[in-house]
């Protein structure tokens, strides 16, 4: 239950880039009811001293992997400890709704490696509504979900709908079928699509099917949100061909996890970067989110070329079972480069096992494909196979390749927001799970002084809740809803590390979520206020 709150005497960062500024913050039916010159207000209800601490707009994850971890874990402790109150899902061209009963047990199949597979989980909704009702839905207690959550429909799981897993081209009456799950999906409060186009079967879409579902969802109001066909060899055409795309359909782009990677790219950002500003310049309508550390994580699978990949577990792993399809596969991996490793060869020293669903495997968790192979005496790509095999593709790693020099240029530009792209399954997940907010206020504003403290929390804040045109949320104003942070602006920091990931940020005082305590004297209070966040005519909001 919300109750009034006044925080006193807080150094106030209100997430719209502006000056910091001392002053009261009076919560009241969980929204911000005033703000006062410092130590000018009173309340009958709970008061804090905020003094020397900073109050700022909780913190918006434009790129969220809690499609069912909000729902399987409902303290969601990841984000909640880290002062997220706000999150985008629905990523990567696949997550859980729209689906049928055929396709969604395959669904979950495909990205177990991402969010598990619970075998006594209800998965009670068919429709983008019926999940958006689902996570919005009380328990008995009264209880909801952590944070606020909006939803993006996944291109390849409408796609999978339509046309199954394979890789074969859409027709006109396909494409139709694919707008017309689009236009029901957005209308039931979607805020836009995303894509995986180097994941399956997302990544058979053409240009022009694409551009034909932008359309749609541009026709709506809502934006695309791609994971497009490389972050390594060719790179930057598949950054042209995503903005290309907003130009011709109209629709506002928002490009995933954008970065540049893989040794070929190592300080090419400012390229990637003049693309996007001579878009601006044109009119396109483009923003990003990064992630503040250099390895990736993704599926061991996903490293496979697409064509391995077509249709369903059980084909991808009588190809991986075939010695001449296996022999195929090497040549992709091992020779001429996979499109499902963005185009370059696999570099078994970069491929860090971090979750299994087989148990038999967990003790190769923290582990390379390399180092186990040299260990075990065994070819790493014969080893990369049999771990798929006896995983069911289920397996999750870190991908070591990024470049420090491109994650820095790239978060200063301003068009960008911060995305966790965190996974929260498996033993040990990448440490964006429990700590990018913090990474970015602690590392790499207060240590590192890439931005400062204002520019930063108007990154993680304001801008990006413009992008989803959230209803009077992502500042600190008289009516907005009270999502807040409260921290210390000289402590806080990540603490979870790549050897010990699950570990709550340090310095984070207390964190707000439509004015409820979800973290109070920096312990989690046990309390869920979150909301289902729909599009609408008037924007996104609660409905």
């Amino acid at each position: 239950m919300s109750a009034t709150t006044l925080f006193s005497n807080a150094t106030i960062i209100d997430g719209t880039g502006a000056e910091r500024y001392e002053g009261d913050v009076l919560i009241e039916q969980g929204r911000i009811k005033k703000i006062a010159p410092g130590g000018s207000l009173s309340t009958g209800g709970v008061q804090i001293d905020a003094t020397g601490l900073v109050l700022s707009p909780g913190f918006i994850d434009m790129h969220a992997h809690s499609d069912l971890y909000l729902l399987t874990s409902p303290a969601h402790l990841p984000k909640i400890t880290q002062g997220v109150t706000t999150e985008l899902l629905g990523q990567d061209g696949i997550s859980y709704a729209p689906v049928n009963d055929e396709i969604l047990p395959q669904i979950r199949e495909k990205i177990a490696g991402w969010n598990g597979n619970p075998q006594d989980f209800d998965f009670n909704w068919r429709t983008v509504g019926e999940y958006l009702d689902r996570l919005d839905a009380p328990d008995a207690q009264g209880q909801r979900i952590a944070t606020n959550a909006a939803y993006l429909i996944p291109q390849g799981t409408v796609r999978a709908l339509v046309m199954g897993f394979g890789q074969e081209s859409a027709g006109p009456d396909q494409i139709q079928l694919m707008r017309q799950i689009i236009a029901e999906g957005m209308q039931q409060g979607a805020v836009g699509m995303s894509s995986g186009l180097t994941y399956t079967p997302g990544m058979y879409a053409s240009t022009a099917e694409l551009g034909e579902l932008c359309a749609e969802v541009g026709a709506h109001g809502g934006f695309y949100d791609p994971h497009h066909r490389s972050y390594g060899k060719g790179a930057l055409d598949a950054y042209a061909e995503m903005i290309q795309l907003s130009r011709d359909s109209g629709c506002a782009l928002h490009l995933a996890h954008a970065t540049m990677n893989f040794a070929e790219n190592k300080g090419k950002a400012p390229a990637l970067l003049e693309l996007i500003d001579q878009a601006l310049a044109e009119g396109v309508d483009v923003t990003l989110d990064t992630y503040p550390y250099l390895p990736g994580s993704t599926t061991l699978s996903a490293v496979l070329p697409s064509w391995s990949s077509a249709g369903s577990v059980d084909q991808t792993l009588a190809r991986l079972a075939d010695p001449e399809q296996r022999e195929k596969i090497r040549e992709a991996l091992e020779v001429t480069g996979s499109d499902g490793c963005h185009g370059v060869v696999a570099e078994w020293e970069t491929l860090e096992i971090s979750s299994v669903q087989n148990q038999e495997l967990a003790n190769y968790i923290g582990r390379t494909i390399d180092e186990i192979s040299r260990t075990e005496q065994r070819d790493p790509f014969e080893l990369f196979c049999s771990i798929l095999l006896a995983d069911r593709l289920g397996t999750g790693i870190l991908q070591h390749v990024g470049h420090e020099e491109n994650v820095q240029t790239i978060m200063v530009h301003k068009s960008h927001t911060g995305g966790s792209d965190g996974l929260l399954h498996g033993a040990k997940p990448h440490p964006r799970a429990w700590g990018t907010f913090p990474q970015y206020l602690g590392r790499y504003s207060r240590e590192l002084g890439v931005m400062s403290l204002e520019e930063t929390i108007n990154h993680l804040t304001g801008r990006p809740a413009r992008r989803l045109k959230l209803v009077e949320r992502g500042e600190i104003r008289e009516g907005y809803a009270a999502d807040l942070v409260l921290f210390d602006p000289q402590t806080v920091a990540a603490a979870a590390t790549f050897e010990n990931p699950k570990l709550a940020a340090r310095g984070i005082h207390a964190v707000y979520v439509n004015g409820v305590a979800a973290l109070s004297d920096g312990q989690p209070t046990g309390a869920r206020a979150g909301r289902a966040l729909r599009r609408t005519t008037e924007g996104t909001r609660a409905i």
